[in-house]
């Protein structure tokens, strides 16, 4: 797949200082200002914690975790990639000290929020495009609008050489090889994403609303984001959706937007990022969600997009957590930190405003 063409990245000792921020109270930060984000003088945080989530995000994770232990030897974060909906789920159950999901908290959800977690913190940390993917033997390339997908996935297209599909690929041979959509059987983020896109893109083929669960019956369910690729891999004639950095040497299809029709990259990705509205109705002074413009007919953009939320609290019940989790969380909002996440997984850093919202919250971490 493309990747981001990002110079390999180092882990400088200008980021090795500010690994070790601690969540400390005002008898050891400055009130406001700089202060906040003053380097602790200890050696580094120590300890263990955990997270559950988006799949989408893992390879990211792997790098994010790779260069924060390396340099905080005393400290262990896991995360198990089970998905958005679990990682929501056990978030707001207490039952991990962060999460990952690729759809923000609902109202209902944010209703559920523990009261001992503060202010919950819901912010971009991951930009990615999701590709449209497919295997279909003699088809190298293949353009798509957001109504043939649309009529792809929801079983109205069934062979690979319908006049919808084949108007949009002049001089391509397709065969009349009988389509398989592949879809997540899981509860998903990227489910999510993918079928805000279709409601919005093309509403009138694709009457659901977005869901993280599959909203229709028929073609092939997977689990996860790797069960999902592997299910494309396995067959000729499938096409599904996955986070781009997951396809590994998948075929995928060029969306159209306009009257063009654009390769996914995290430039192009980014693009509709920046092109988007702050999310109604957020409980939380530290939420930082968006709505997608999944609509976008700007030249240059990506709409099928997914950004991954990291969920985390304000107040956790020791200093030793609290000075990890905000450790934690100010390294992957870090530009050294998004930089690593591009070159492992191809994703779109996040901008210089994403990034000083979300430290508007991770400066509030502190024992409580």
């Amino acid at each position: 797949m493309k990747r981001n063409t990002l110079g390999r990245v180092g882990l400088p000792a200008t980021l090795a200082l500010a690994l070790t921020l601690s969540a400390c109270g005002a008898a050891n930060e400055g009130a406001s200002g700089g202060g906040e984000n003053a380097p602790a003088t200890s050696a580094g945080v120590s300890g263990t914690i955990a997270g559950v989530g988006a799949s989408s995000q893992a390879a990211a994770v792997d790098a994010w975790k790779a260069k924060f232990e390396g340099a905080n030897p005393q400290a262990t974060v896991n995360y198990d990639p089970q998905g958005s909906g679990a990682g929501r789920e056990q978030f707001l159950a207490g039952g991990v000290q962060f999460a990952g999901s690729d759809a923000y908290l609902d109202a209902d959800e944010a209703k559920k929020v523990p009261q001992k977690c503060g202010d919950v913190l819901e912010f971009p940390a991951y930009i990615s495009p999701i590709a449209v993917a497919y295997k279909v033997q003699g088809v190298d390339e293949l353009k798509l609008s957001a109504p043939t997908i649309a009529k792809i996935f929801s079983g109205k297209i069934t062979t690979w050489n319908d006049p919808a599909i084949a108007a949009e690929n002049a001089g391509v041979q397709l065969p009349a090889t009988k389509i398989t959509p592949v879809h997540r059987s899981d509860k998903s983020g990227t489910t999510e994403n993918f079928t805000d896109y279709l409601s919005k893109a093309a509403p009138q083929d694709w009457t659901e609303k977005a869901s993280g669960d599959w909203p229709i019956s028929g073609g092939e369910a997977a689990k996860g984001t790797s069960g999902v690729v592997q299910a494309i891999n396995a067959g000729d004639g499938t096409i599904g959706y996955a986070d781009a950095s997951q396809i590994g040497d998948l075929k995928h299809a060029k969306v159209k937007v306009g009257e063009e029709f654009v390769e996914y990259s995290a430039e192009a990705a980014a693009k509709v990022v920046d092109a988007s509205e702050p999310a109604k109705d957020r409980t939380s002074p530290y939420d930082f969600a968006i709505d997608l413009k999944r609509d976008t007919k700007e030249g240059g953009t990506y709409p099928i997009v997914l950004v991954t939320y990291t969920l985390a609290c304000s107040k956790y019940a020791d200093q030793n957590t609290a000075d990890l989790v905000k450790a934690w969380l100010t390294y992957i909002v870090s530009e050294e930190g998004q930089k690593a996440a591009a070159e492992s997984a191809g994703s779109a850093p996040i901008s210089s405003t994403a990034r000083d919202n979300a430290m508007k919250g991770i400066n509030t971490i502190a024992a409580g």
